[in-house]
């Protein structure tokens, strides 16, 4: 072990970087490092970036500037704070992380986090700046510590990375790289793992989860659910979700899985992105409006009780108004639990960031406006019709209140009721009696 130091970790976007934030801290912790929530007493701070819009990569740069503060104060007192920025900005933006903002020694792609305790010491050793943003041959999975320790009762576990679908506004074949699967059996080692440390519900990653054809014990491609089904074999785990997915990857035997197996929660997410043909055909989305609602037609079909949640970009380089009224026509066809939306944000080295027409900001603020209103609405008639339902929920934390708990129903949404922190990690029922647009609110039974 190395001389006891601290680190504080930032994370951005989505939950493979939550994952990948984890997997950071445990290596970091075979190296002596323990973690802090205070960058302020942090010998090493690492931003773990994401990069699928401007704003978010922006706010890299404005943590970076109150980080030059905090190291500046720290170096006054006579101690040292190496700071990395890691995940997608870094990989897509490289040394010029460097350029914009020299206090960053490390600059580290998601493909090679497992070098950052090595990273670290040379960076501290030989007094210099060092970018890794390599996509390396080897398997950083398996050069990863294994996981240790007492955890809360949900967890995420990355399966696949990457994405070879190539939609003309996405970075993530360009950061994350192209498809790449984990093998069964190292899915299934860690899985049993995070159960044996307390875990009822695992959430299953990738940039194109439902992609995933990792090598099976017969030597041959799994498919994600066939991996499902395996999963579902053990013992004290109780739930299991995935995301995110394509709909062009969305077979019958996927769909099968969501009738047969009761581990498998009754949600989907399950990103269309917009509702013209012409539209999608531009984002090279490799599927019309009507495959997706015939996908969804299978899917309920299957379970009739799924909640379906999406990803929706409006403002996309051309998009007309009856073309953004035919993405609101899609939505009240398909009635979603949940979704995110966003005003199409150009990434710099994809092929949309070229296109001509690009739509004014106050079009895009309109429309996002107008879509979240609808989308809004259905969130709140999805929860709504929870009320006087009896739902098992997995209480997680407590609540903002003393004496309360929140957890998660099998459709995701986030549950309050009284009870005591000794149910923390377990499965109760609960009586709904009230939702919100957010969360819902109910009594243990």
């Amino acid at each position: 072990m190395a001389e006891a130091r601290k680190v504080f970790i930032k994370t951005y976007g989505c939950q493979m970087n939550v994952y990948d934030s984890e997997r950071m801290a445990e290596a970091l912790a075979h190296h002596g490092y323990t973690e802090t929530d205070d960058p302020a007493e942090a010998d090493m701070v690492v931003l773990n970036t994401c990069h699928i819009r401007e704003k978010a990569a922006e706010k890299v740069y404005s943590e970076l500037g109150r980080l030059r503060r905090v190291k500046l104060a720290r170096k006054i007192q006579g101690k040292d704070t190496l700071v990395a920025v890691a995940g997608c900005v870094a990989q897509a933006e490289g040394a010029e992380i460097i350029a914009r903002a020299p206090i960053v020694d490390l600059v580290v792609g998601p493909q090679a986090y497992h070098r950052l305790p090595d990273l670290a010491r040379r960076a501290r050793l030989e007094n210099r700046q060092l970018i890794d943003t390599d996509f390396p041959d080897e398997d950083k999975f398996a050069r990863l510590p294994r996981r240790e320790g007492k955890r809360p009762a949900t967890a995420f576990l990355t399966v696949q990375e990457g994405c070879d679908k190539f939609c003309t506004f996405c970075v993530v074949p360009y950061t994350r790289g192209m498809e790449v699967s984990r093998p069964v059996a190292q899915v299934y080692e860690e899985a049993v793992r995070l159960v044996e440390q307390g875990v009822k519900e695992i959430t299953l990653l990738g940039q194109n989860v439902n992609a995933y054809h990792g090598e099976g014990p017969d030597g041959r491609p799994w498919s994600l659910a066939k991996l499902l089904r395996h999963l579902s074999g053990i013992e004290k785990l109780e739930r299991l979700r995935y995301t995110t997915s394509h709909p062009r990857d969305m077979d019958d035997e996927l769909i099968e899985a969501h009738r047969e197996l009761p581990k498998l929660m009754p949600y989907l997410h399950l990103p269309f992105q917009a509702g013209s043909d012409r539209i999608l055909a531009a984002m090279n989305r490799k599927h019309t409006a009507e495959d997706y609602l015939r996908t969804v037609e299978r899917i309920r079909a299957a379970r009739p009780d799924i909640a379906l949640s999406t990803d929706i970009i409006v403002g996309f380089p051309g998009e007309t108004e009856e073309e953004f009224e035919q993405t609101l026509e899609l939505v009240r066809k398909v009635g979603f639990a949940h979704a995110f939306s966003f005003k199409y944000s150009p990434r710099p080295g994809t092929p949309a960031a070229n296109m001509q027409e690009q739509l004014p900001e106050e079009v895009k603020a309109g429309r996002l406006a107008r879509l979240q209103e609808l989308l809004q609405a259905q969130q709140r008639q999805f929860n709504a019709s929870c009320v006087g339902k009896v739902l098992p929920v997995l209480f997680e934390k407590p609540g903002r209140r003393a004496g309360q708990l929140v957890g998660r129903s099998p459709y995701l949404q986030a549950v309050h009721a009284e009870a005591e922190p000794s149910l923390i990690g377990q499965i109760l029922p609960v009586e709904i009696y009230d939702a919100s647009t957010n969360s819902l609110a109910g009594v243990v039974r």
